[in-house]
């Protein structure tokens, strides 16, 4: 009896790719750009999955962060006054006892004042941010130095003078010196300098407000006793004074899954003791979440496009397929004579469309890769193809080659084989 093995079948459908070398490869076109635009996709994805990731990690993914900010209504007011007068807003010393008090899983709570003063060294001068902090800061946003060391517990208890900078800080105030040891300048007073802080940049996705490369660090006590919570600012020919006990509250929680429960308490604090919503609160997680629902818009596009391509590519394969079965009709005869079942021919033409589907989507493997190194180097951003979405592409070209095979394969088998011997 005629029997075809699935090792001849593997080779009939490669020689039948071989003789007709242009149209099979016009055929594979739409596969090929099919799968290249799904590794590109995945791939480029999971870079900025990734990538947001670890900038979230590095503000700690159990945070919830509160800044002070002055509200719309007094910003206004003080536009329409001609004189001195003061104002207050923002985070207070009360808020935080009773963030202390009545805020469950809460392993540290560290709080900043930002002091707005120039930094100077000899001639150097340079406008940043002084955050006035305490020696648990490093530690709540991982944020570590590279030289010496951060601010400890008896700095805050001591009210010393020391401080700790950015590399941003280190670029423009100190190109030629080694910072370590020095003595520099916020405002009237004069701070040692003790630690070097690692590079950092933006704050995470937009979780921080500044560019954590441009702070100096100092002890809050420190800052209180020598700036206080007072501050003079003239605009407009108006004097304004504004009092503010400080600028940032960071608490963090004990695990990432009562991040929720915990950001929705203290959100209720403050919406009872701020009615002029004079604060701003972020979680880092919820950031993440956003920017993966975000993605997840982006992949359901791109995977459309990348769908109708396939789409496309499998008609393509269902219509040469469809003319190979034509013109082969008398061999098919030939074969049903010699013994061949209708299941031999059926897996004949099916493992020939599989060979065809896989080849555009091996091609398309090479070509989605090769385009995601591409971005990186253009546009220098990060982008990972995963052994996931290699064997997801591979899978879904078998697939179009096997649900687009059917219907050729099909009548192929159900040929009357007399016809078909009679076939010219």
């Amino acid at each position: 009896m005629f029997r075809i093995n699935f090792v001849e079948m593997m080779y009939l459908g490669a020689r039948d790719l071989g003789r007709y070398k242009l149209r099979s490869a016009l055929t594979m076109l739409g596969m090929v750009f099919g799968v290249a635009a799904v590794i590109s996709m995945l791939a480029i994805g999971e870079g900025s999955r990734r990538q947001a990731l670890a900038q979230i990690e590095k503000l700690g993914i159990r945070n919830i962060a509160v800044w002070s900010r002055k509200p719309p209504q007094q910003t206004q007011a003080t536009a329409q006054r001609t004189q001195s007068w003061i104002i207050a807003y923002g985070i207070t010393f009360k808020d935080v006892d009773l963030v202390k008090e009545v805020v469950p899983h809460v392993t540290q709570i560290v709080v900043g004042r930002d002091v707005r003063q120039d930094a100077w060294f000899g001639r150097r001068v340079m406008t940043t941010r002084v955050l006035g902090t305490q020696a648990e800061y490093a530690d709540v946003l991982n944020f570590h130095p590279v030289q010496g060391r951060f601010l400890l517990p008896e700095d805050i208890d001591g009210h010393t003078n020391v401080a700790v900078v950015t590399q941003g800080v280190r670029r423009e105030l100190f190109p030629l010196e080694d910072p370590l040891g020095q003595w520099l300048r916020v405002g009237y007073s004069v701070f040692k300098i003790v630690g070097i802080m690692e590079p950092r940049g933006e704050g995470g996705g937009g979780f921080s407000p500044t560019d954590l490369d441009r702070d100096i660090y100092i002890p809050l006590s420190t800052a209180l006793d020598n700036f206080g919570t007072l501050s003079l600012r003239l605009q407009q020919g108006s004097e304004e004074i504004s009092r503010l006990d400080l600028d940032e509250l960071i608490v963090q929680t004990e695990s990432a899954d009562y991040v929720p429960e915990v950001a929705k308490v203290i959100r209720s604090v403050f919406q009872k003791n701020h009615e002029k919503e004079d604060y701003v609160a972020k979680v880092p997680l919820d950031l993440l979440l956003e920017k993966e629902a975000t993605e997840r818009i982006w992949k359901i596009v791109m995977g459309s496009i990348a769908g109708v391509s396939l789409l496309v590519g499998g008609i393509g394969i269902m219509n040469i397929m469809l003319a190979s079965v034509t013109e082969r009709t008398r061999e098919i005869g030939i074969r049903r004579a010699l013994g061949a079942t209708r299941r031999d021919i059926i897996n004949q033409f099916l493992v020939e469309t599989i060979v065809l589907a896989s080849t555009g989507g091996l091609t398309g493997i090479l070509i989605g890769a090769l385009g995601a190194k591409i971005v990186t180097y253009i546009a220098g951003y990060d982008t990972i193809v995963t052994y996931s979405s290699v064997i997801l592409a591979v899978g879904i070209s078998g697939a179009v080659g096997i649900i687009f095979g059917l219907y050729p394969a099909w009548k192929a088998a159900y040929m009357d084989p007399i016809e078909a011997l009679r076939h010219e």
